[in-house]
This record gives structure tokens, sequence and C-alpha cells, in this order.
């Protein structure tokens, strides 16, 4: 009947302990991946960081409308990453910790079951040593009540330590839920609250990237290339790169048309002249 009852509490003491086990596998697993998603996020937030400076820096170099509009977009795009960060802080202490800190607590129902399994081994050991006392020596009173003396000790002590273990891993596993609930629930909020500043600031920044006025900026790239007195400048090039005799026949040419008709009357009446004294000829020759 002990013995069986021995290995009754065995079998209880081996669940248990497998129950112990799950639970320093699984949670040491949700730690790592939780510290390695709260650094991915970490570095994220750097980068982000980054990409702000660098937007500045490029808008500075910009037009009006494309740099304010460029301006607004980064501030806001760091206000995500200050939001980012808190969001960080919080899964780290909502999280991570309170995962981290199942290895202690897992280390402590440990040690509740080395000392129950030692207590049971005890009481196996005490019942072996009976049994044997009992074949060599049936008729040895003395030494078999001894032998049952101490057996009767180690079961009371195999049983407090049982009872005790079996408390102890109840609590545990109650706050085991409790905790794995908490932890979740923390990781959800802590997303969905990151998320939800996240759609707001988001929101802001397209409205100020749609805001850049792309015509008035063209013409203020165009107005760069050619400014207001690009025209009259270009005239005095023109006129700065002539010849003297250009420069001259254009001097005549500017004289007027009154000029010109001069030219041409003066140059009819000297055709008029020349057949007036080819007239004289003729008449001289013939008287």
């Amino acid at each position: 009947m002990l013995r069986r009852s021995l290995e009754n509490r065995d079998a209880q003491t081996r669940q248990l302990q497998d129950a112990v086990t799950n639970v320093e596998k699984h949670f040491g697993e949700l730690c790592q991946i939780f510290a390695a998603y709260v650094r991915k996020t970490a570095r994220l937030r750097d980068k982000a960081d980054l990409l702000v400076n660098e937007i500045n820096v490029y808008a500075c170099t910009e037009t009006p409308n494309l740099k304010q509009g460029l301006k607004n977009f980064a501030e806001e795009f760091a206000k995500l990453q200050d939001y980012r960060q808190a969001e960080v802080e919080r899964l780290e202490a909502k999280v991570v910790e309170p995962l981290k800190a199942y290895g202690t607590i897992v280390k402590m129902k440990r040690d509740d079951l080395k000392a129950t399994l030692t207590a049971r081994n005890r009481e196996a050991k005490q019942l072996t040593q009976l049994e044997r006392t009992r074949q060599r020596n049936p008729s040895d009173r003395h030494v078999i009540s001894q032998a049952e003396t101490e057996l009767q000790r180690a079961t009371m002590d195999a049983t407090r330590t049982t009872r005790h273990l079996e408390e102890t891993i109840d609590n545990f596993e109650k706050q085991k839920i409790k905790d794995i609930k908490t932890i979740f629930s923390e990781f959800i909020t802590i997303e969905m609250l990151f998320h939800g500043k996240a759609l707001e600031v988001y929101t802001a920044a397209y409205q100020n990237i749609q805001k850049i006025d792309e015509e008035e900026d063209l013409e203020v790239f165009r107005n760069s290339l050619y400014p207001p007195d690009y025209s009259s400048r270009l005239d005095i090039v023109r006129a700065n790169s002539k010849s003297p005799l250009q420069r001259s026949l254009s001097a005549k040419c500017v004289s007027g048309t009154g000029q010109v008709s001069t030219c041409r009357l003066r140059k009819d009446q000297q055709a008029d002249d020349d057949e007036e004294d080819e007239d004289l000829d003729v008449t001289e020759e013939e008287n």
C-alpha cells in the first residue's frame, strides 16, 4: 500500500516538474523574442531619427513651399519617434521584465521540487530498508521498530514537502495564467496606443506634403534661372558684341527714312543731268 502511494506521489511530482519545465522553456523563449522585438523597435527609432535629420538638411536646399512642407513633415515624423521611444520603454517595463522575472520564480519552484524529491527519496529508502530488515531479521522487533520509526518520520517529511509543493505549484499556475493575461494585455495596449498616435501623426505628415504648391515652387525655380532683368542685360551684351563697322551701319540705318529718300533723290537728279548733257551734245552736232 505504501509503495503504491509512493508511486502515485512520484507521478504527481513528475507532472508538477513538467509544468515548471514547460514554463521555464516557453517563458524563456517569449522573453528572448519580446526583447528582440523591443531592440528592433529601438533600432527603427534610431533609423527614423537619421531620416528626420537628412530631410531637414535636404529641405534647406529647396524652394520655399517644398522646404516648408519637408520641414513640417520632418517635425511630425520626429514627434512619432518620441512616441516610439515611449513604446520601447513601456514594452521593456511591462512585457520583458515580467517575463524575465520568471527566471527567478522558476528557480524557486525547482528548489521546492528538489526538496520534495529529496524527501521522497528518503522515504523510499527507509521503506526499502524496513522491507530488508523484515526479511533478514523477522524476529528482531527492536530493529524493525527503529526502521518503522525512521520510515514514519520520512513519510511525514515527504508528505509535508509534497503538500507544500502542491500548494506552491498551484499558486504558481494561478499566477502564471494571471501574468500571461496581464503581459499580453499590456503588450496589445502599448501597441494600440502607439499605432493610434502614429495614425494621427502620419495623417498630419501626409497633409503637410499635400499642401506643397508645385506650380508656385516651379515658378520660383524658373525665376531663379531667368531673373527679371535678364532681357535688358541680354540686349546690352548683344550691343557690346558688335564690330565698329556694324555699329556704323546701324547708326546710318537708325537716321531714318528721310535720309534714305534724299540719297535716292540725289541719284535720280544725277541721272536727269546726264540725260540733259547728252541732249546738248546732239544739238551742237546738228548745227
